[in-house]
């Protein structure tokens, strides 16, 4: 099983609306086959650091998932309401694997 960690930095003044993103992907990520840990904004500390985790068992399985989410009606709409509200202002994906018990997930 690999995790993915997506560290975005946002617009602290649009945290409103990096939130409804992140409930809309509540809904698609799940659906198109990967398992949702969860997205987290921003709260105390950094006003502009977010994030988005989920796992998935592999790059070839990522491959397959991405084709069915940029093919979701929701993720279609999600990916259009983020280019036009600009809040994301970088995205970075760092790929994982749990090796500590007891959680090993190999």
């Amino acid at each position: 099983m690999l995790t993915c960690i997506i560290q975005y930095q946002i617009d602290p003044t649009k945290k409103e609306q990096f939130q409804t993103y992140a409930r809309n992907w509540g809904q698609a990520i799940p659906r198109c086959g990967a398992d949702l840990v969860g997205y987290f904004a921003p709260h105390e500390g950094s006003s502009t650091l977010a994030y988005g985790i989920y796992n998935i068992p592999s790059l070839a399985e990522y491959e397959s998932y991405r084709a069915r989410l940029s093919a979701d009606p929701l993720g279609q709409e999600n990916y259009a309401f983020a280019q036009q509200e600009g809040f994301i202002l970088r995205e970075d994906r760092t790929w994982l694997r749990c090796v500590s018990a007891p959680h090993d997930r190999t």
